[in-house]
């Protein structure tokens, strides 16, 4: 068979299966939907500003009671923490009486944390010693918790800095707010990515969502080109017909690779039109990456479904590799924050390369050199894949 019949029986096979999915309304409408759904929930979920804070509900517990002028510095405290809540709108504070009231609201759920002042706190400044403010927090939810600490943290940061500015000018008013300031905080530190503008966490995740997307669109779309071909008998028809083994493989690889490229980029369009994620890198080293993570993936796909007797198995068997895959190649945790052994299997999973390598270019900005492993380990695994599905398809045609 000449390359030319090859390339012929490959197209002729892959269009078959586009003309399938695209006669299966409803296969396409969820083909379409799936991308939308998935980023549109993940987009929404997670904020896509850099601040955390908004209307976060917290109660005030102020137990430094008594006359007032011994309770002045807890007043002012108040006071100045109102004004700041009021510029940012970072949280929604509810005053209680006692302790008890503000753990009974955080147990309900009325709260997410609260700011107690202890009754010792005016007398604590006014003697010269440091006063303290405590943070109390809802642990069932660790991140609103530590969101919740981070930012109470920065604004009494700021408020102390403030106060002692005060200090030094009475101490020596010719110092002036400027030296004051360089007085009480020596260091500043400025904060600057490699590219411009802030991030946020949708910006870490929307790449890998887009890997994710097209290695689910692989291999879920595999167990029906294939598997449900064998059952119905029309996989028996190619067989006996005079093309070859490898035209079918590259006939549902072409198929596989339009529905993959069609999500990712339904994906990548919603990322920039809906959410601002800007794409730092080059468009078409996106693109390139998509198809090179359907090519990685593909050849593993045939190898699942060759080695199942019928859809069903290839369609579990498919699931019970990607779930895995999804939450230890970082699409939504970094690999970094992951115990040892755990990075070593997420080394071992070719969506961690994908998406590594597709975050490196649409929020760094990266080039070919920049990836150039990522590059390597992916078509290395896609050529083994394919390498070893082309025996294991004929193998299991045969049976």
């Amino acid at each position: 068979m000449t390359r030319k019949d090859l390339l012929s029986h490959s197209f002729r096979i892959a269009w078959k299966d586009i003309v399938e999915l695209y006669r299966n309304k409803f296969g396409l409408v969820l083909l379409i939907v799936m991308p939308i759904f998935m980023m549109g929930m993940v987009g929404f979920i997670y904020p896509s500003n850099t601040n955390s804070g908004n209307n976060l509900p917290l109660g005030v517990v102020n137990l430094d009671t008594g006359s007032q002028n011994s309770t002045a510095a807890s007043q002012a405290f108040l006071s100045v923490l109102h004004q700041i809540d009021n510029k940012t709108s970072m949280f929604k504070l509810t005053n209680l009486s006692s302790v008890s009231a503000l753990k009974d609201s955080i147990q309900r759920g009325d709260l997410e944390g609260g700011i107690i002042i202890p009754g010792n706190f005016s007398t604590s400044l006014l003697s010269g010693k440091q006063g303290t403010v405590m943070i109390m927090t809802d642990t069932s939810n660790p991140q609103v918790s530590s969101t919740i600490q981070a930012l109470l943290s920065a604004v009494f940061n700021e408020m102390s800095t403030g106060m002692a500015q005060q200090e030094v000018m009475a101490l020596n008013p010719s110092v002036g707010p400027g030296g004051a300031l360089a007085i009480v905080q020596p260091l500043k530190v400025v904060a600057q990515g490699i590219v411009p503008g802030s991030s946020n966490y949708f910006e870490f995740v929307a790449p890998g969502i887009m890997a994710m997307t097209v290695m689910m669109s692989v291999m879920t779309g595999l167990p029906g080109a294939i598997s449900q071909e064998k059952e119905v008998g029309t996989m028996d028809g190619m067989m006996v017909a005079p093309i070859s083994r490898l035209s079918i493989i590259l006939g549902k690889t072409l198929a596989q690779t339009a529905r993959g490229l069609l999500q990712g980029v339904i994906l990548m369009i919603l990322a920039v039109v809906l959410f601002g994620v800007t794409i730092q890198g080059n468009i078409l080293l996106v693109f390139g990456l998509l198809l090179l993570g359907v090519f990685s993936f593909v050849g593993l796909g045939i190898v699942l479904t060759s080695i199942t007797s019928d859809q069903q198995t290839a369609t579990m068997l498919m699931t019970t590799i990607m779930f895995p895959m999804m939450f230890l190649s970082g699409v939504f945790f970094p690999i970094q924050q992951m115990p040892w052994y755990m990075q070593d299997i997420s080394k071992m999973l070719p969506l961690s390369y994908a998406t590594d390598a597709l975050r490196k270019v649409v929020v760094l900005g990266a080039g070919i050199p920049d990836i150039a492993t990522d590059l390597t380990i992916l078509i290395a695994f896609g050529i083994v894949m394919t390498a070893i599905a082309v025996p294991v398809f004929r193998r299991a045609m045969t049976r």
